[in-house]
């Protein structure tokens, strides 16, 4: 193999790791979080080296803060989205035969 081909397979395996992490990121959020939290857990042990304590402690995700007007509705504080969205039925139309 060329130095070439050893870059280039470098760089397509860190663009697939990075669109890999990026998908599940998106459409698997509450997942994700909890694999970064285990991560970080498992890096910041008392018996692991401080750099690594510190790189867990750095991937440790953020809580969500949930305060009034995110919408969450996880509260019994009433303050949830402020307009309901109403329901609209469907209705659908025969086409006109031209």
């Amino acid at each position: 193999m060329t130095p070439f081909l050893v870059v280039q397979d470098i760089v397509i395996g860190i663009a697939v790791v990075a669109s890999l992490i990026y998908a599940c990121r998106r459409l698997m959020p509450a997942t994700s979080q909890r694999w970064q939290a285990a991560l970080a857990n498992s890096l910041s042990t008392a018996s692991r080296p401080t750099l690594l304590r510190a790189l867990g402690k750095r991937l440790q995700p953020t809580s969500a803060a949930g305060g009034c007007g995110s919408g969450c509705s996880s509260c019994s504080t009433g303050c949830g989205p402020t307009s309901p969205t109403t329901e609209q039925p469907l209705q659908f139309r025969e086409r006109s035969s031209e």
